[in-house]
């Protein structure tokens, strides 16, 4: 049980790092370092918003696994 959580965790904490990169669209390799960009805030439409709700579900399922896996280690 435990080799399916942690597989389960390496999975989901990749496709968050790939979800996170491909949100900073536009941004060029500036908004991966953390430098501003200057733009302006525009609505979410389309797949911004899609994978806007991908991310926070990724991140969700990333906690319930990290939970997880520390009540099942004790």
């Amino acid at each position: 049980m435990t080799s399916f959580i942690d597989g389960a965790l390496i999975i989901t904490s990749i496709a968050l790092i790939v979800s996170i990169i491909l949100q900073s669209k536009g941004a060029g390799l500036g908004g991966l370092t953390g430098s501003d960009t200057g733009g302006v805030f525009t609505a979410r439409r389309g797949i911004e918003k899609v994978l806007f709700w991908v991310t926070i579900g990724l991140s969700f399922l990333f906690f319930i696994l990290a939970v997880a896996t520390v009540i099942i280690t004790k």
